[in-house]
């Protein structure tokens, strides 16, 4: 007879599995994912294509170069 799967196995001890059976049957129900607006996604995508190039445009040059180093120094740093 093949093995029943399921997400958790029941416990032996007789008060794990008191706790067991009062988890599963006070668990509130999982929720399905919602679905994301298709209008909402293309306008953030939007945004999100032209944000990169148009903060780089508003910076001067020595701005961007500060932003560069901090971003390698934090790359190179050693971790603790």
């Amino acid at each position: 007879m093949p093995k029943r799967s399921s997400k958790k196995k029941t416990p032996k001890d007789i008060n794990q599995l008191a706790a067991f059976i009062v988890e599963q049957t006070t668990a509130e129900p999982e929720e399905a994912p919602r679905e994301k607006n298709p209008n909402a996604v293309a306008l953030g995508r939007l945004g999100g294509l032209k944000g990169g190039k148009a903060r780089a445009e508003k910076l001067t040059a020595e701005q961007r170069k500060d932003i560069a180093q901090k971003a390698a120094q934090k790359r190179w740093q050693k971790k603790i």
